[in-house]
């Protein structure tokens, strides 16, 4: 992070971070083309609730993690834009979990594949992490799914039961629910369509999930009851009553 000028006093830090991270990524080669233009559509949500991990989200995260701890086939799914911003902490999450990181990423090329798998490559030796990493030989395929995205690794995603998959596309999160898995989502949307479709929907910035997460896992609290249209309907409520009392703020 050399290279990364802000200072840390801006009110903007965090953001401009994070965007400083996702332009080095690019230049590696690690994201798609419209990479950049997703990040900043969930950028515009994170700002209705408040660019922090508010209630509903922790309850969802910490009921997610229950899920994740109680089963032997969890596996954590990584695109380009979460390997960047979160790849370290989803690592960290991987080993305590003891399960494996699948790169899974909808235009897939083996150059972007070669980049990614040895950016997690370099995060497990930096901090000397027991995580298996797939997709270099994708040898499985959802069912429902056409063309490259329908690639998976046997060993991970197909034979998971459970799977957190940050920002993922709505046709894959639902062809997992159909294929029986609960599907933990990441999404700053609460309306995507991933959203809708996932067993439990985090709506969160991923790098606050992934920490979160990992903060989370030697505590024994859980949430045992959780019900994910409820859990987004209060996510729509805080952001509409954020909305009024910024309305109401206004001369």
């Amino acid at each position: 992070m050399d290279d990364f000028a802000a200072d840390p006093s801006h009110p903007r830090y965090e953001s401009l971070l994070k965007r400083h991270l996702l332009e080095n990524a690019a230049e590696r080669g690690m994201l798609a083309g419209s990479a950049l233009i997703a990040h900043g559509r969930g950028e515009a949500y994170d700002y209705l609730i408040g660019e922090k991990t508010i209630e509903s989200a922790m309850i969802a995260s910490k009921y997610a993690l229950s899920k994740l701890k109680n089963t032997s086939r969890a596996v954590i799914s990584v695109n380009g834009n979460t390997a960047a911003l979160a790849g370290v902490d989803l690592m960290k999450l991987a080993s305590l979990l003891r399960c494996p990181i699948e790169v899974n990423i909808f235009y897939r090329t083996p150059e972007r594949m070669s980049v990614l798998l040895k950016h997690l490559e370099a995060i497990k030796q930096e901090y000397d992490l027991d995580v298996e990493i797939l997709g270099a030989t994708p040898d499985a395929r959802i069912p429902g799914l056409e063309g490259p995205r329908a690639k998976c690794c046997h060993a991970g995603i197909f034979s998971s039961d459970v799977i957190l998959v940050p920002l993922e596309d709505g046709d894959r999160c639902e062809a997992l629910v159909a294929m029986g898995k609960t599907v933990i989502v990441v999404d700053l949307n609460p309306l995507s369509r991933s959203a809708k479709m996932g067993s439990i929907t985090i709506v969160d910035e991923i790098t606050r999930v992934a920490k979160n997460l990992v903060t989370m896992f030697g505590n024994n609290e859980e949430v045992l009851q959780f019900d994910n249209s409820e859990n987004l309907r209060n996510t729509l409520n805080y952001i509409n009553e954020s909305l009024t009392e910024m309305s109401n703020s206004i001369d």
